[in-house]
């Protein structure tokens, strides 16, 4: 399984974005080897960030063209606390709160893999793609 991020996403429907061409060649290669895994709040921020930056059409495409080929898994209230807990408990407030869940929803999925362009996800010590 990998775990694909908002950095991935976006990537991927924004055209002018720098990691748009290794976000289109790593898909490409995860859509037949990998099982694609991500939870509604990576939905939720992608949706938002893409209506603010990209516009409608990108909507469009997230809606019609990505998200069909993810395993979209919703976020209970055990897995929203154990991120809240950890945000509370957390030095500095640099990791978002849908970063923290997407750490523990990894955690507890044993999900090793993301498909991210976010530098978070390998300080916490999980593999990233693309390399």
């Amino acid at each position: 399984m990998t775990f694909v991020d908002t950095s991935a996403i976006f990537a991927l429907l924004a055209a002018n974005d720098e990691h748009h061409p290794a976000a289109l060649a790593a898909m490409s290669e995860l859509r037949g080897t990998a099982q694609l895994i991500t939870h509604n709040y990576i939905v939720l921020e992608t949706h938002a960030l893409t209506e603010r930056r990209v516009g409608h059409l990108a909507i469009r495409a997230l809606h019609r063209d990505v998200l069909p080929l993810l395993d979209i898994r919703w976020v209970d209230p055990a897995l929203h606390d154990a991120a809240v807990t950890a945000s509370l408990a957390a030095e500095r407030g640099s990791v978002s709160l849908v970063d923290r869940v997407s750490f523990e929803f990894m955690r507890r999925e044993r999900i090793d893999a993301a498909f991210t362009f976010d530098s978070d996800f390998a300080r916490q010590g999980y593999r990233t793609l693309p390399h």
